[in-house]
Order: C-alpha cells, then structure tokens, then sequence
C-alpha cells in the first residue's frame, strides 16, 4: 500500500501566492495607505521569488535565454518602477528587482562553475567571496532589497534540498538578513506591562512555510502563464504608477 503524499504545493501556486502578496505591498505602498496588514503580507513575496529564482536556474533548458528573459523583463519595468518609487520617469537611487535577481544567478554561475572544479577549497573561496560580492553589489546599484535581496538569492541556492539542515540553514540565514540588513519599522506591543518590538520585516519569514511545502511539482505550465509570470510585474506596476501619479 503507497503512502499517501503530504500536503504539497507546485511552482504555479508558489509564483501566484507570491504574485498575490506583491500586489498587497505594492497597493499599500501607492493607492492604499494606511492598511498596514497589506505591507504584511507583502513581507512574504520576495523571498518566494528568490527562492523560485534559484529553481529557475537550475530547471531551465537554456540558461543564456532565461537570463535573456530577465533581462528584458528588468528594463521593461524600469519606467513602471521609477513611477511608483519616484513619481517620475527617471529614479537613480532604486532599481527594479527584476535587477535584484540578474546579480543573484550572476553568483550562482560563479559558484557552478567552481562546482564543476570539484577543488573542495576553490568551492570554498567563490563561495565566501560571492557573498562579499552580493553585499557590495547590492549596495552599490541600489537594486530593490539591495544587499540582503541579493544574498537571500544565495541562501536559497546554498542551502538548496530538502534536509533538516537546508532547513534551518534558510531559516537562520533569512531571521539574520530581514532582522539585520533589512531591519526597519517596528511595531510595538504592549503585553504583561512589557513593550515588545516586533520587525516588520520578519513578516518575510512565512515565506518558508509555502516554500517547504514546494517538492519540485511545477503544475500546469505554459506559454501564456510564463508570460504572465513575466509581465505581471512591470504591467501592475505601470498601471499603479499612473494611478498614482492621476
């Protein structure tokens, strides 16, 4: 008699959750103030996208086009970005983050490529300098999440698997990032005669939970919805932006 499978989500719901959370931080950040609960929620999109980011690497038939793919897609959505982060055309200081994972898979290849070396010491060195790398790049081209983005790309990718050590690895990595780097507005409580602070950014940290239950079941895919994939992001961006800016 088979086991029966354990609650198990695919890729598709993974990119939808993260599509659906997206658009709650985003609705906040413009046409919403105010609804707190919305920015959240948001916490949680990025994390799943850095994740599936790192699946992509490795499930791609053509790495060259799916950089490609990227790429387009990052200067497609330049314009709709600066909209809503800067009310204009042209905004310097942040870029898309769609830019945030070209750096990100830039550094897998790095370290891929000293994998394929099987020299257990070159592994190490591009590993520990890749994530120098991913510090100093996030910082210096201001791309969204900037140097915590870019090294929760490589938590996803060094601790890539299933065990209780891939686990914990993500676990730890992302509460140091989102409690440290990414570290911003607090909530207070009040509990027992004690305030506690609460980070808003480990909101980020329910990612896991949708991620975990990700087993390498895509679901349905296709064209249309590897487009939609794509153009989501800098379509409801455009559409926020003008609404914004009207």
């Amino acid at each position: 008699m088979k086991n029966k499978a354990g609650l198990e989500i695919s890729s598709m719901t993974l990119h939808v959750l993260a599509m659906v959370f997206m658009l709650c931080d985003h609705l906040w950040a413009t046409v919403i103030p105010g609804n707190d609960w919305m920015t959240c929620v948001g916490r949680i999109a990025f994390p799943i996208f850095a994740f599936m980011i790192v699946e992509g690497y490795f499930h791609t038939r053509s790495l060259k086009k799916y950089v490609g793919r990227l790429f387009l897609f990052a200067v497609l959505s330049e314009i709709p970005f600066n909209l809503v982060m800067g009310s204009s055309l042209f905004y310097p200081l942040h870029q898309n983050v769609l830019w945030t994972f070209l750096i990100g898979i830039f550094l897998i290849w790095l370290n891929e490529l000293a994998r394929k070396k099987k020299t257990l010491w070159l592994r190490i060195i591009v590993g520990a300098g890749t994530v120098c790398l991913a510090y100093i790049l996030g910082l210096v081209t201001f791309v969204d999440y900037n140097c915590g983005g870019v090294l929760t790309v490589l938590v996803f990718y060094f601790f890539r698997g299933r065990k209780w050590w891939h686990f914990l690895g993500q676990l730890l990595c992302l509460f140091y990032i989102n409690a440290e780097l990414l570290s911003g507005f607090c909530y207070s409580v009040d509990l027992l005669g004690h305030t506690y602070f609460i980070e808003r950014q480990l909101f980020a940290l329910f990612a896991l939970l949708p991620i975990w239950l990700y087993r390498g079941k895509q679901g349905p895919y296709n064209k249309t919805l590897k487009y939609l994939y794509y153009g989501f992001y800098p379509v409801h961006l455009l559409i926020l932006g003008l609404v914004q800016m009207g």
